[in-house]
């Protein structure tokens, strides 16, 4: 997940026929037993292995094409034509390559392509940081867990999607749209973006009719399933620069025109402001299912912001005591950096600061930057865009998409409600929406609340829910890439 982005409140981020067998066997087995694994399950073990251990660090020895390159090989050896499986590096940077596949279909194209997202870089990590016995880029299995940087994010959904098409081919299943598979560079940042670069070079290569994507995924407290979210819009990520410019003078001879003091009350003035509640078709559907799985006020004051009673506004108030609340219900705007003066003996001649802003999806950054001049109140502050705005509009939350996830959250976690989250931060699936293709975050891949390690020390994912999660990604993309929309 990029830098700037996050998903669900702290973290994020059986079956029945065929599945049965599968899905006995994780159930009996705690997260401190050791796991037999089905044959493709092995496989997708060794993939994820693999691209583990192969530093995708935006750095001097991260190697994005040869993580690629090790799928496209995979692919290959599984049976898929060479010209189904490209390698497609970015002409500044040959450590940028990125890797787009395609499955056929059994006839010819009726429908547009299902597309399945996944990013291949991960952040920095360095070895002395993490535990004993823990190497960023080894993968671990230890007490139940898988470890390594990357192992949510997230390399998981990337060995998962590789591992599930080359068990379609060896099943024989033939879908009635092409599936293409992308995964990509520099989500994490650097010098470029790889889906970016992919939908404006190459855009007949990843063009579909919708795409699942991470930013989603499950929620467990205390090892209990509490909720599958399934991520169908985001905020958008805006950084304002804050800049007063003054004649400075000598620091013997002060005056009270003085740039730090104007940042500085400014900034206290925006400390202390709060942008309106401003709810979306997401959010709402969010905190309308949240409110039946919390109990009482809590539960309540969810129901009420859900459907705007009069006593909404207090309860919203109440809501926004939780930081991931607060962000669900308004655009917030938080100092993030402060730079001024040039010496110790000398009146500043400029500070500056850097606001970074996380916008509702239906609001604008020209309206956040006028509140912004507003609230700062103070002509000499002058704001401007560090980087034009990049926004995004929600995925409809439709039941060709929603119902299939519902439907199979329900026969694999009985009693789990399928919630739609709202990013607080950005993925790249804000590329597609951007072109009017409609991406959902969602993996099946379930996460303790109170254990979010993505970016952090010691990132890692439970064996039990890995598996999980693969199959519930096999029979989704199964069920998307095969009916006909109503």
């Amino acid at each position: 997940m990029m830098h700037n982005k996050k998903h669900l409140p702290t973290p994020f981020s059986f079956v029945l026929a065929a599945s049965l067998l599968v899905c006995s066997v994780i159930a009996q087995t705690s997260n401190t037993s050791p796991l037999k694994l089905t044959d493709h399950q092995q496989q997708l073990r060794e993939i994820y292995q693999e691209l583990i251990e192969i530093n995708t660090t935006d750095s001097p020895i991260g190697d994005n094409t040869k993580a690629a390159e090790a799928m496209a090989a995979r692919l290959k050896a599984a049976g898929f034509p060479a010209e189904d499986v490209r390698v497609l590096v970015h002409p500044g940077n040959a450590r940028k390559g990125n890797l787009v596949a395609r499955f056929r279909s059994a006839a010819p194209q009726s429908r547009k392509p299902l597309l399945l997202l996944a990013h291949i870089d991960v952040v920095e990590a360095r070895k002395e940081d993490w535990s004993e016995g823990l190497d960023p880029f080894k993968f671990t299995e230890r007490d139940g867990f898988y470890y390594g940087r990357g192992t949510r994010d997230d390399k998981a959904m990337a060995a998962i999607f590789v591992a599930n098409l080359i068990r379609y081919k060896k099943e024989g299943f033939r879908p009635e749209r092409d599936i293409i598979l992308a995964l990509t560079a520099d989500e994490e940042g650097g010098d470029f973006n790889g889906v970016e670069w992919l939908l404006k070079d190459h855009r007949e290569l990843v063009d579909a009719e919708l795409g699942i994507n991470e930013g989603g995924g499950g929620l467990t407290k205390k090892g209990k399933p509490i909720l599958n979210g399934v991520q169908a819009s985001e905020k958008i990520y805006q950084s304002f620069s804050l800049e007063v410019k003054n004649r400075g003078g000598h620091s013997s001879q002060p005056v009270r025109d003085n740039a730090i003091y104007h940042l500085a009350a400014g900034l206290d003035r925006l400390a202390k402001f709060d942008f309106p509640v401003n709810l979306n078709e997401v959010t709402r559907a969010y905190f309308e299912r949240m409110s039946k799985l919390e109990s009482g006020q809590m539960s309540s004051d969810m129901k009420a912001v859900a459907q705007a009673t009069p006593d909404s506004a207090a309860a919203a108030a109440r809501l926004a005591a939780s930081p991931y609340y607060n962000a669900l219900v308004r655009t917030t705007c938080v100092a993030t950096r402060l730079d001024a003066g040039h010496a110790d003996n000398a009146l500043p001649q400029t500070a500056r600061a850097v606001v970074n802003c996380r916008i509702l999806p239906h609001e604008t950054a020209a309206d956040v930057q006028r509140t912004l001049v507003r609230v700062l109140a103070d002509d000499q502050v002058a704001v401007s865009y560090i980087k034009q705005p990049k926004p995004s509009p929600p995925s409809p939350l439709t039941s060709t998409v929603m119902q299939p996830i519902e439907q199979l959250t329900s026969s694999m976690w009985p009693g789990v409600s399928v919630v739609p989250i709202m990013g607080t931060g950005a993925t790249d699936s804000l590329y597609f929406r951007q072109v009017g293709i409609p991406m959902y975050g969602v993996s099946g891949l379930f996460g303790e609340m109170d254990d979010n390690r993505s970016h952090g020390r010691d990132e890692r994912i439970g064996i039990k829910e890995f598996y999980e999660g693969q199959e519930f990604l096999y029979r989704l993309v199964k069920s998307l890439s095969s009916t006909q929309p109503s």
